[in-house]
């Protein structure tokens, strides 16, 4: 069997991990400062909520969310407009053998976090939790 396998059921390694969180950063500063010279990019607030980075480190997937969820499909339209600009920010900001070429997708955590409130505080869910404490 070979040494260097790669199992499917496995999570993100650490250095995936530790790469996306600099790139997040980076994209988040960048999208802050307004370093971009598109006006729909200037005028919205912008959370960078997640980055995946491909195994070898080539990909990046960069979940994303206007302020207040508003026009998600016009900021992401900006970012792709922008993609070649907000990579060669990235690549100056963090230092990779490969610059890792961007796709942004919708962030929908926040409305699994809020599905998941919902239903935490409904009164069945409250019921067993009253009788679990008695």
């Amino acid at each position: 069997m070979a040494r260097h396998t790669i199992n499917e059921g496995a999570g993100p390694s650490q250095r995936q991990l530790r790469v996306g969180e600099l790139v997040r950063r980076a994209l988040s500063d960048a999208l802050m400062r307004g370093d971009t010279h598109d006006p729909d990019l200037g005028r919205t607030s912008i959370t960078v909520g997640e980055v995946r980075m491909s195994p070898d480190l080539r990909h990046a997937t960069v979940f994303v969310m206007p302020l207040g969820g508003v026009d998600v499909e016009g900021v992401l339209a900006a970012l792709e407009r922008n993609r070649s600009e907000l990579r060669r920010l990235v690549t100056r900001a963090v230092t990779l053998k490969y610059s890792p070429d961007l796709r942004f997708r919708a962030d929908e955590s926040y409305d699994r976090m809020d599905e998941t409130r919902r239903l935490l505080s409904s009164d069945n869910v409250r019921r067993d939790l009253d009788d679990a404490e008695d």
